[in-house]
């Protein structure tokens, strides 16, 4: 008896190597579709790469500001099929906690002015909400349940 050396990537393949290399493939569908995405919303973010896992995403890049880096993080959160984003992205000009945007779950029923008032006690001020969530956001009527959305604060 004794220590068999082998090269682990030549042999049979078998049904585990198909889906785990079918799964690696899906893996790389969805990173250029986000990287489509970010080209797509011109996401203000230098150096960006994503790295995806099943549901997961890494996102890494460097923006000018938190908020930049918050709407980065949010837009690839919000496509379908992606469940987390881990954020490695760093900031070049970082500002302190207080000033750092809450992120909502929009709810149903849910408006753009329904959580203005939710938030600030106003409902006209739900074109601060919209623009702080631009480019993701193209219309203040149009979010939908389940979306996660940066709430500025004032």
């Amino acid at each position: 008896m004794g220590l068999f050396s082998f090269l682990k990537n030549a042999g049979k393949n078998t049904r585990a190597d198909k889906a785990e290399e079918a799964a690696e493939a899906k893996d790389r569908v969805m990173e250029k579709k986000l990287i489509e995405v970010f080209y797509e919303y011109k996401l203000p973010v230098n150096d960006f790469s994503v790295e995806v896992e099943d549901d997961a995403v890494i996102v890494y890049g460097t923006a000018d500001s938190q908020a930049d880096k918050e709407k980065a993080i949010l837009t690839i959160g919000n496509v379908r099929g992606i469940a987390s984003v881990d954020d490695r992205i760093s900031v070049l000009t970082p500002e302190p906690e207080v000033v750092q945007a809450n992120f909502y779950e929009v709810q149903s029923g849910d408006s753009l002015s329904k959580i203005a008032k939710a938030h600030y006690g106003d409902p006209m001020k739900y074109m601060l909400i919209f623009e702080a969530n631009q480019p993701m956001l193209s219309d203040p009527n149009k979010i939908y349940p389940g979306q996660t959305l940066r709430i500025p604060n004032l």
